[in-house]
């Protein structure tokens, strides 16, 4: 149910801040906080890699800390509960807030964040944040950039960043449907992981520790990979049947079919959102196929990424940055996977080349020593997993549903254009 938007009044974020000193700061000047001073244990301290671009709320982990004596003396650049953090210096856009059951009692900013303590009695710190990421509001705080080498934004750009102001309840009740989905997604998020790492010990038991049914007491031999039963070491090029690099992608935004660069490829998954749409014929062999194993294979940083694509799109293709590694026939396809996706480390020191040019050849994936026992094994481990892998599936997709929702929700119901009570229906069928 959708209509004009509501009239909300506008206001400043000064007028919105908490009424104590220091409710808006930025982070310890330059390098007052640099690497020098961190510490294994201590105070954590929030840098980039907390933060997103509204894809979640706040990256509790990967931090740094600070001693005593340095948290004291940035004492008035605590982080709390409630607490809004954006990016001032980077990649700007960045908002989190510190989460209710975070796992500190406080944090300390670094010198590319400013904090906002919102005032409780007029702003829902929650509703707060989702405003502050909302696509239209991270697009001006973008577009407010001071900076010229590196991104910059302002004490007073983020005082006088525009909030909507609904009543408190109507405030409470936005911020109640968009967590719940967030809520949904982290939920769906952990049960990926577990369902992920339940087929990673079952692949380890199998086939590194040799425990699958019927290999008790096998003979073992000495190979590049350790003792292994007889027989049983390969490299990748007898497993599989097709190893190549992509297209030169002829880029069209009106085009149907996209093209999976490197950036698709991240923490042993695959995500289509970064895919561009392009136009250029396909050679068959190079159309991404159903369990095609996908390797980064340019550049250092996203060099020997692997990720397994599950029912690619139709017509969906690679680059020539990214190499396609497909099993053979007798090969199970998720026996192949989990065995390249457990290469990764090992591909991504087998770059050659000057810096920023460095490439991982077909021949070095080729040549890469694997197990290979016997096909029936294979195929009883994939008929094991495979169900695991389908569910992890499911919930990607059902997360793609969620997020889609979300984004729909969020600038409409912030706005006023979309009624609070249908956007509470609407999340019902969702749940």
């Amino acid at each position: 149910m959708t209509g004009r938007s509501i009239a909300w009044p506008i206001v400043p974020t000064v007028e919105i801040a908490a009424q104590e000193k220091g409710a808006i700061v930025s982070g310890p000047f330059g390098s007052a906080i640099s690497s020098k001073y961190f510490e294994d244990v201590g105070t954590p301290v929030i840098r980039g890699n907390n933060l997103t671009l509204g894809v979640t709320r706040f990256v509790d982990n990967g931090f740094v800390f600070l001693g005593d004596q340095k948290t004291h003396q940035f004492r008035n650049m605590k982080a709390v509960a409630g607490d809004i953090i954006f990016t001032a210096a980077g990649t700007l856009g960045q908002v989190g807030i510190i989460p209710e059951d975070s796992r500190f009692p406080f944090y300390i900013i670094s010198n590319k964040q400013l904090r906002l303590r919102v005032d409780r009695k007029k702003v829902d710190p929650i509703y707060a944040y989702y405003w502050y990421s909302s696509p239209e509001i991270r697009q001006q705080i973008i577009a407010s950039n001071r900076g010229s080498s590196v991104p910059l934004i302002t004490l007073q750009v983020l005082r006088s960043l525009p909030i909507a102001i609904p009543a408190l309840d109507i405030q409470c009740r936005i911020a109640a449907i968009l967590s719940a989905y967030d809520d949904l997604i982290e939920n769906n998020k952990r049960r990926i992981a577990i369902l992920e790492e339940k087929a990673r010990r079952i692949y380890e038991e199998w086939f590194v520790h040799f425990r699958a049914p019927g290999c008790e007491g096998l003979p073992l031999v000495d190979s590049p990979l350790g003792p292994i039963p007889v027989g049983w070491a390969a490299t990748v090029s007898v497993i599989a049947d097709y190893i190549n690099r992509g297209i030169a992608p002829r880029y069209d935004e009106t085009s149907q079919t996209v093209v999976i660069n490197q950036k698709c490829i991240r923490e042993g998954r695959l995500s289509l959102e970064p895919a561009r749409p392009q136009s250029k014929p396909v050679p068959a062999e190079k159309l991404a196929r159903h369990l095609d194993v996908l390797i980064n294979s340019t550049g250092v940083g996203t060099l020997g990424r692997v990720a397994q694509a599950f029912r690619p799109p139709s017509g969906c293709t690679v680059d020539s940055h990214v190499t396609i590694a497909r099993p053979r026939l007798e090969v199970d396809p998720h026996f192949f996977g989990l065995t390249l996706m457990r290469l990764q480390s090992k591909f991504e020191a087998a770059g050659v080349g000057s810096t920023g040019q460095t490439e991982l050849s077909r021949d070095r994936i080729r040549a890469e020593t694997v197990v290979n026992p016997p096909h029936s094994l294979q195929r009883a481990f994939g008929e094991k997993i495979e169900p695991m892998r389908e569910l992890a599936q499911l919930l990607s997709l059902q997360n793609g549903n969620l997020r889609a929702q979300r984004d729909f929700l969020l600038p409409k119901l912030i706005s006023g254009e979309f009624d609070v009570s249908a956007a509470e229906q609407l999340l019902e069928a969702a749940e």
